[in-house]
């Protein structure tokens, strides 16, 4: 079997966030700046913890754009490790049926045996090619896991 090993992380999605993330960040921030002084009506007043609280937002909203560059995959000889936005998947190569990346479809999955579909945000079509030759290196691993079952079955004991 091959000692190789696959890591995919997608590429246009984390440069459009890391960007979205400190442009709200910055937005936010120069709000912040601009509150001062009384409210529009007069019934009220601008202070420090207004400005520190709309800084806050940013910060959080930031962080929010920052958690989609989170997805991550990583393939080997005995399994794949499928990290999504918020959930993370550690697969043995035997549960997997196959690997699929549909005409139209957003990103890749695995096919397993239960007849689920596990998506993996991290092989997204945005990134054309090279989602395409992440998908073809899970194939590979794929198949070297199978033809390496095969053959110890076919093994005289």
């Amino acid at each position: 079997m091959s000692d190789s090993v696959v890591t995919v992380r997608p590429r246009r999605v984390r440069v459009v966030c890391w960007v979205s993330a400190v442009t709200l960040f910055v937005v936010f921030s120069l709000v912040a700046t601009s509150l001062t002084g009384a409210t529009g009506n007069g019934y009220g007043t601008f202070q420090r913890g207004d400005q520190f609280a709309m800084i806050g937002l940013g910060v959080f909203g930031a962080l929010g754009f920052l958690l989609f560059t989170r997805p991550r995959v990583i393939a080997d000889a005995k399994g794949v490790r499928v990290r999504n936005v918020i959930s993370s998947y550690d697969l043995p190569w035997e549960v997997i049926r196959g690997v699929r990346f549909d005409r139209g479809a957003p990103w890749a999955s695995l096919e397993l045996h239960d007849d689920d579909l596990l998506p993996m945000v991290a092989l997204q079509a945005a990134d054309k090619e090279s989602a395409v030759e992440a998908v073809r290196a899970l194939r590979r691993l794929h198949q070297a896991h199978l033809a390496a079952l095969s053959a110890g079955q076919s093994a005289p004991r």
